[in-house]
């Protein structure tokens, strides 16, 4: 069976998932396409695909089987919500949605429709070396998780797109849904830090420092640095109990020359993150197939828009600002806490 798939938004993540839909995987067919920019739309659109008017379209054709919203961040609210109630299984690139008010109807629509249908594109979680480092911890072999060390270095970002607000509320979810993830916790509050600014940056609020207060009373820091220049560096070590587990630096290939020992670093998050994008769709076309969906959920997805949310006020108040969630609904699996126990 082939899972026909419409693609909303062709920018660059929607250009490169198309890439991987016709070209990396198998299983699937892109049969539609729209985007903003309808040129964009048709020059990205695989042969034999149609080109929409509107997403409104494309969810709503029977040839469409399954959503992947590539859209930006203010869109995706409205086309979640059709998706749902077309009751097509739909995978979203993050954010999940822009505001906490807007997550919890999209949750509501989900759980009224009474099966999960939504998966959001934290890649991470998909990474063979992310998978590995939780094996450990949840293996219990090191004890407890106490602190976890999280890095997000970006060479460069677009000068213009690219906002204060950004590093917090775009690029720090990954980080809080992996730590989420990784320690089987929930985040109960953030502080932010500011530290002397980049010259790079000019007026953006970078490099920030990040303290993620978790649930169980572990701490995360995350540092976010989007103007490094060197490259795209992702790095991870947690501290337990008993010993420390960590990331291992890739492309993992060490050279030793005449010029000394180095290591190659990615140019950017493509690179560094390919065979997980890869893996994602993997699981999601197999899940998306039986109608369901797998993977980081809407509740994911909220709980990141959360934590994004008190991390922009913590940057202003410069102290501690709580995350207060709804009860967590029985769709989504029980509280982090009681699956760690």
């Amino acid at each position: 069976m082939t899972l026909r798939v419409g693609v909303i938004g062709t920018g660059m993540i929607g250009q490169d998932h198309i890439r991987r839909l016709t070209e990396v995987l198998s299983g699937v067919e892109v049969v539609g396409v729209t985007d903003i920019d309808q040129a964009r739309a048709a020059a990205a659109a695989p042969g034999g695909a149609e080109v929409f008017a509107n997403p409104s379209a494309l969810i709503s054709s029977s040839n469409v089987q399954a959503v992947v919203i590539c859209s930006w961040g203010p869109a995706h609210e409205e086309q979640l919500l059709a998706a749902i109630a077309a009751g097509k299984p739909v995978f979203c690139e993050k954010p999940l949605v822009t505001s906490e008010a807007a997550a919890l109807r999209v949750m509501e629509a989900e759980a009224a429709h009474g099966r999960r249908l939504v998966q959001v594109g934290f890649m991470r979680r998909f990474d063979a070396d992310y998978r590995r480092l939780k094996a450990v911890i949840d293996g219990g072999r090191l004890g407890a998780p106490l602190m976890f060390h999280s890095v997000h270095r970006n060479a460069s970002v677009p000068g213009g797109l690219y906002t204060s607000d950004m590093p917090l509320n775009d690029t720090l979810v990954h980080d809080a849904d992996i730590s989420r993830w990784l320690l089987s916790d929930e985040v109960a509050g953030v502080e932010v830090r500011v530290p002397r600014r980049s010259s790079r940056g000019g007026e953006l609020r970078d490099p920030v420092f990040v303290l993620l207060h978790m649930a169980s009373g572990a701490l995360v820091d995350v540092e976010i640095s989007v103007n490094i220049a060197y490259g795209y560096d992702i790095r991870g070590e947690v501290s337990c109990e008993t010993g420390v587990a960590a990331l291992p630096n890739r492309p993992a290939t060490v050279i030793s020359d005449a010029n000394g020992i180095r290591q190659a670093i990615p140019e950017d998050w493509r690179e560094r993150f390919i065979e997980a994008y890869d893996q994602e769709f993997r699981e999601w076309i197999l899940a998306a197939s039986h109608g369901t969906a797998t993977g980081p959920s809407t509740w994911d997805g909220y709980a990141a828009t959360l934590v994004a949310d008190a991390a922009l006020r913590a940057a202003f108040s410069n102290s501690f600002e709580a995350v207060k969630m709804i009860a967590k609904p029985g769709l989504y699996g029980p509280p982090a806490a009681l699956a760690a126990e």
